[in-house]
């Protein structure tokens, strides 16, 4: 299970606690002919909620690069202050739209208001869901969480919204989860 260190620059010390590995337990109540349903899910928070790529024509400040055994990036202080909100928005995923990428993963997103609330800014959080080794449980990968600026506007899918519990529901049976049209 990954557990983030730390990150610290220019004297000040950037928590990554808050997206250590967690379980959480979701319930699905029962529907007229269908039984209550529970899961068991193992959430882990990747490299990218918090980092970012090099932008073209950028130099790497050395000071503000971040490691994981895969890759190197640069430690992003606006994902990360955002990220902050990532532990909550998981726990919330059962009462949220989301939507399913067509690359096997799927999204959801939060509306945010900062200080100036004419503004609202779209913060895009993308996971993906499959079947543990472990009987009756499900990993949830939170890939990457950032906000829809210029750089990422044309990646967005175009799509009907999916319910989490289909999500779940489908990983847990191995059953294909289909695009919605």
């Amino acid at each position: 299970m990954i557990r983030w260190k730390p990150f610290e620059y220019q004297g000040i010390c950037y928590d990554l606690t808050h997206l250590h590995p967690k379980t959480i337990h979701y319930e699905q109540t029962s529907q007229e002919n269908k039984p209550a349903r529970y899961y068991t899910v193992e959430v882990i928070f990747g490299l990218h909620c918090f980092t970012r790529g090099l932008k073209d024509g950028e130099h790497s400040d050395e000071t503000l690069l971040y490691r994981d055994a895969r890759e190197t990036r640069i430690f992003d202080f606006q994902r990360h202050q955002l990220s902050i909100r990532l532990p909550r928005i998981v726990d919330e995923l059962q009462t949220r739209k989301c939507f399913h990428t067509g690359k096997g993963n799927f999204f959801t997103v939060e509306m945010i208001s900062p200080q100036d609330a004419r503004l609202i800014i779209e913060y895009d959080i993308f996971f993906e869901a499959s079947r543990s080794t472990r009987r009756g449980i499900i990993n949830l990968f939170v890939q990457s969480a950032y906000v829809r600026d210029s750089m990422h506007d044309s990646n967005r899918p175009k799509k009907k919204p999916i319910r989490f519990d289909v999500i779940l529901y489908n990983t847990l049976n191995n059953k294909p989860i289909r695009l919605p049209k």
